[in-house]
């Protein structure tokens, strides 16, 4: 076995560093160091973390052992942090099916508990597998499957207008939007404040628009955590108007994960193409004008506009081409 000299002189030095250090150290631990008073001016003067260094000095004390002064290899093993083979391919199906690492995450939950790895774990594995980016077969059969599903999921937000979108008026001014996840459909109204009953109303008006209109009936319905919409871990859901609202018409209620906007990222789109499309750098003469362009914005963004999201289809002509329920 060849023995590497480069290893043993770096281990040599190590050693013979942190003899000195430690002679030092305890001199002025005894308040017997002609120098240093304080082991903070120790610390400063040999340029050295006071964490490392006792992590050292401690390791050392307990094992009497040099070796013990030599910096070890951090973590497991390379093999033990790997996940087992079994869900690795998992992963790699839920991939295939168009499926984020969120989404494999929280699939894989309810199967694996303690076992389920992060969203991190399970990027690393899509890298891996050169599967961390969306080819084009993933994203079409992640369409196919969406395309089952119109209806069965809404995206549901609230947004901050410039208090000088009205010419002369210094006022807040908010508007909800509810859109469909499989067509991107979306309504939305204008309100004055985000309170829950002015909110549950606004939304109300939304689901019936879009029922009567575009006939679609929602299942579930996804917003934040936000007070206007209720918090997922209240336990007076009832009193809450939204709640209230959703458990009347037999619609479930989902929440987004805490700081990951994106997770109502349809919505969040949305609301991007609004500001650049009507609102950024735009002013009205009146509160009426304001809301009858949103109302023509509407009818352009569900049935002129393409969408990238659905081949540069419309929403609309995008909705007709899906099977009957």
């Amino acid at each position: 076995m060849r023995i590497n000299t480069k290893d043993l002189t770096l281990q040599r030095n190590y050693i013979e560093k942190y003899r000195f250090l430690i002679k030092e150290y305890e001199e002025v631990k005894k308040k017997v160091h002609p120098r240093y008073k304080k082991v903070n001016e120790f610390y400063k003067a040999h340029d050295t973390c006071s964490q490392s260094f006792l992590k050292y000095y401690n390791r050392y004390k307990q094992s009497g052992r040099e070796e013990d002064l030599v910096p070890s290899k951090r973590g497991p093993r390379y093999k033990t942090r790997r996940i087992v083979e079994d869900i690795e391919k998992k992963v790699l199906e839920l991939r295939e099916k168009g499926n984020n690492r969120y989404e494999i995450v929280n699939i894989l939950k309810p199967r694996l508990k303690e076992h389920t790895p992060s969203a991190s774990g399970v990027y690393n594995i899509l890298r891996r597998a050169g599967l961390n980016r969306l080819n084009p077969e993933m994203k079409e059969e992640r369409r196919r499957i969406i395309k089952n599903k119109a209806g069965e999921l809404g995206h549901l937000d609230c947004h901050y207008m410039s208090k000088s979108v009205v010419i002369g008026e210094s006022k807040k001014r908010y508007v909800v939007c509810l859109v469909d996840d499989c067509t991107r459909v979306a309504w939305a109204e204008i309100v004055e404040d985000i309170k829950g009953l002015t909110v549950m109303f606004a939304v109300l008006k939304c689901l019936n628009i879009l029922h009567d209109h575009f006939g679609i009936k929602f299942e579930e319905i996804m917003t934040d955590n936000g007070p206007e919409c209720g918090r997922s871990v209240s336990r007076k859901k009832d009193e809450h108007p939204l709640e209230r609202l959703f458990k009347e018409l037999g619609i479930k209620h989902r929440y987004t994960k805490p700081y990951r906007p994106q997770t109502n990222g349809k919505v969040e789109r949305f609301w991007r193409t609004l500001e650049d499309d009507m609102l950024r750098d735009t002013h009205y003469d009146s509160e009426e004008e304001l809301k009858e362009e949103l109302l023509q914005y509407l009818y352009y963004y569900n049935h002129e506009r393409p969408h990238q999201g659905i081949n540069g289809d419309t929403p609309v002509n995008f909705m007709r081409k899906l099977p009957p329920n």
